[in-house]
């Protein structure tokens, strides 16, 4: 099948013509595959056609046409500051860019324009760069002019836009500043501190937003948020522990696991509750010492208070030898123990057999005493002191340590060396005296004392709210 296509010239437009011929082949390719048999169709493998160009390309041009095509461009660019050095040169619809622009993003343009316009088959781009040192200053230094003078034509609008972000950041920042209202709203201080912080940044943000709007530039707001955004996230894991400190911060401000002068043990740090600040815990040791642990080991850490209850258990043992009897040596002890003006009837000191050695027999004996009446190590020690010397006016022996030496057969042993040696003299056995029953055994106050001085001297960022019910 053959079709004829009659080229027109002078009047006829190449858009209609390039219709033209796309319409043809359409119809071409519709003819011959309604006319191909179907079992060619069948076994032929399917092949992947390549894909036709964007445009078609004219088989004849017209004579002036090309001269159409340089003229239309170069009156496009006689019209951009940036291309209007820009040489023009068509042949066969095909255009040739040469010559120079001031920025690389010009030849892009020139190219883009230029294969946009009617009739162009392909755009042959040879423009480079302009490197003259004039050349590439003086559109930067108008620029950076123009753009000075409309900062100054600009000044009052961000004169009024600043005020206004000024004054709605202010209004938060009064408002924030307000400690009463906020310990009204959340009784905790650590919650109001924190509400009040929203509430300052919320209002900083509002004044930015109303600034934005008032200079038309909201846009900005968006990419400035997104760039914070991301910002955050990488802040976010470098502060992490920060980020888990603070939160630990807030959640023992809540559960109040502790008062302040308590004695406690935290992670094997032991002392007197000082305060708990946003960031820590303050303890005084036992050594008058002052010691910051994180809140977030407090948080995660066993903690042992010993001022909850103020009755305590204190457990010592004691040796006695392997032919006394136990039982009896466990009934003097109690019946010593007991004595003790400290040691409480109820709950009643026990005393069990704790093992049973090669020369001893291993005694471990219970007692309790209230903390507020007597001091936990002074008790322990008088107690420990007591039962040993009841043992010891009964009879008890209580066991030192024995070593056994063995003597290999074959060295003659120097006995009569030994024999002839003079013996020590004995020395007289001192009386066994009665313990002191009236010892002093009253608490140490001196620590909880100076934990009580620091906090009257300044209470300020304390946690510890003894209104609030303890964990």
């Amino acid at each position: 099948m053959i079709t004829k296509i009659k080229c027109y010239s002078g009047s006829s437009r190449p858009e209609q013509f390039s219709a033209m011929v796309s319409l043809t082949r359409v119809l071409m390719a519709l003819c011959l595959l309604l006319c191909a048999p179907a079992g060619l169709a069948q076994e032929a493998a399917p092949a992947a056609d390549p894909a036709p160009p964007a445009a078609a390309i004219a088989t004849k041009t017209a004579a002036t046409e090309n001269t159409d095509i340089t003229l239309r461009i170069r009156s496009i660019f006689s019209e951009i500051q940036a291309l209007r050095a820009v040489q023009v040169r068509v042949s066969a619809g095909v255009v040739t860019l040469s010559g120079t622009v001031p920025a690389p993003a010009d030849i892009q343009r020139a190219e883009a324009i230029a294969g946009r316009v009617a009739g162009v088959v392909t755009v042959q781009n040879e423009l480079t760069r302009d490197l003259d040192v004039n050349t590439n200053l003086s559109p930067a230094f108008g620029q950076f002019g123009g753009d000075l003078r409309d900062l100054v034509r600009a000044l009052p609008l961000l004169g009024v836009a600043l005020a206004i972000g000024l004054t709605i950041g202010f209004f938060g920042y009064m408002l924030a500043s307000i400690d009463r209202l906020w310990r009204w709203i959340a009784p905790n201080p650590f919650l109001a501190e924190l509400a009040a912080t929203f509430v300052r940044f919320v209002f900083v943000i509002l004044g930015l937003i109303a600034a934005l709007e008032v200079l038309g530039a909201t846009a900005l707001l968006g990419g400035v948020l997104g760039g914070a955004g991301v910002i955050g996230i990488a802040l976010g894991f470098a502060v992490r522990d920060t980020v888990d400190n603070y939160v630990s911060s807030l959640m023992l401000s809540l559960r109040q696991p502790f008062r302040a002068n308590d004695h406690v043990v935290i992670e094997g740090n032991e002392g007197r509750v000082v305060r708990l600040t946003s960031r820590a815990t303050v303890l005084m040791t036992l050594d008058g010492n002052h010691l910051r642990i994180p809140n977030s080991i407090v948080f995660k850490s066993v903690i042992l208070n010993y001022t909850r209850n103020s009755e305590r258990r204190f457990v010592f043992e004691l040796g006695v030898d392997a032919d006394d009897d136990p039982i009896e040596g466990m009934a003097v002890g109690l019946a010593a123990l007991n004595a003790l003006k400290f040691v409480l009837d109820t709950p009643k000191a026990t005393a069990i057999i704790q093992d049973v050695g090669d020369s001893n027999i291993v005694l471990r004996f219970f007692g309790w005493l209230d903390q507020k009446d007597t001091d936990f190590l002074k008790g322990r020690s008088l107690a420990i002191n007591t039962v040993a010397r009841a043992l010891t006016n009964a009879g008890f022996a209580l066991p030192e340590p024995i070593y056994r030496l063995r003597f290999d057969e074959g060295a003659p042993l120097p006995l009569k060396s030994m024999d002839a040696a003079p013996q020590p003299s004995a020395k007289p056995a001192k009386p066994v005296q009665a313990p002191a029953l009236d010892q002093d055994t009253s608490p140490d106050l001196h620590i909880e004392k100076l934990v009580a001085d620091e906090r009257s001297a300044t209470d300020k960022g304390d946690l510890l709210d003894s209104d609030r019910p303890i964990e």
